[in-house]
């Protein structure tokens, strides 16, 4: 007997509105793969970005959104060692495919995810797995982020911004961030050392001599942010790579560009779990919205104003 479930799916790609709730076929482990009863699902500006314009590659008939999840484990596939039903997990498998998380069951490769730590609940959960991924991923891996250096940290009171600036400081760095002056106590309050409102002052200006830019913005923020990177620096480019800067500028200034998209990781996940567990990162939560109002959570992203993460609660 084929069980069913409750979902969001867009009508068609487009506006907010399109995402009405459904109900369709409950997922099944296959090898390798666990079934997590999805209690809360986080909401990333790639969903409303997919919502817009369209799934990359092909997602059927009837596509779910979401990357983000935390919940509990329902049932486990064969070969599956890592965990057992009731276990708490949270990740962001199977990205940049379709993994289904605005609904209440998701079935994925239990290596892309990781034991939900233990401190907080599913709906901060939710909130992490791709902003804070993507943070360190860019920071730590890529740029190779090292005690002592100069940061910058574009949109920085935003959902993967306000993550980078915590990681950042949880490995000694000196955190610089932009953002608009009524979110400038809100990010001294995670560490950053100093904080530039971009709606009044040229950056370029007010920042000089950092290490790595971590640039959330895109457009001609990389241009920009190359002149004030030092030598041997590095120039993170997350929104995409036609933000990256002229190579042959970069190359006579000695600065290394890239543009990176976040891979599941759950070695990262466990890493950011220590850091939750350990007092050094706390997810901000923006607005909690029940599953079938997704279309508000979605209007509300786009606005370009939120603090941190919208999540949806779902179970």
């Amino acid at each position: 007997m084929i069980m069913k479930m409750r979902a969001v799916s867009p009508r068609a790609w487009g506006a907010p509105e399109n995402l009405v709730p459904v109900e369709v076929d409950r997922p099944e482990p296959g090898l390798t793969e666990i079934l997590v009863r999805v209690h809360a699902a986080g909401v990333n500006p790639v969903d409303w970005k997919t919502r817009a314009e369209g799934a990359f590659g092909s997602w059927g008939d009837t596509p779910i959104l979401g990357y983000d999840v935390s919940g509990v484990v329902e049932e486990v596939g064969p070969g599956v060692t890592l965990y057992s039903p009731g276990d708490e997990v949270f990740g962001m498998p199977r990205f940049p495919e379709q993994t289904g998380g605005y609904a209440e069951y998701v079935a994925a490769p239990a290596r892309r995810f990781a034991p939900k730590p233990a401190g907080i609940d599913h709906v901060q959960a939710a909130a992490l797995p791709l902003a804070a991924l993507t943070a360190w991923q860019g920071l730590i891996e890529t740029a190779g982020l090292r005690a002592g250096q100069r940061v910058l940290i574009h949109a920085a009171a935003g959902g993967v911004g306000h993550l980078a600036v915590q990681i950042a400081k949880a490995h000694g760095a000196y955190v610089i961030g932009t953002a608009r002056e009524d979110k400038h106590a809100f990010l001294r309050g995670l560490g950053a050392d100093e904080v530039v409102d971009y709606t009044r002052v040229d950056f370029t200006e007010a920042v000089s001599d950092v290490d790595v830019v971590l640039d959330g913005v895109g457009g001609e923020y990389g241009a920009r942010s190359l002149e004030i990177i030092r030598p041997g620096g590095h120039l993170v480019t997350l929104p995409d790579p036609g933000g990256l800067p002229d190579p042959a500028r970069a190359a006579e200034l000695g600065v290394h560009t890239g543009w990176t998209i976040v891979e599941p990781d759950r070695l990262g996940l466990l890493e950011i779990s220590r850091l939750v567990d350990e007092g050094k990162l706390r997810v901000e939560i923006d607005a909690v919205i029940p599953l079938e109002e997704a279309a508000k959570a979605h209007a509300r992203g786009e606005q370009g104003r939120t603090q941190g993460k919208i999540v949806l609660r779902v179970t």
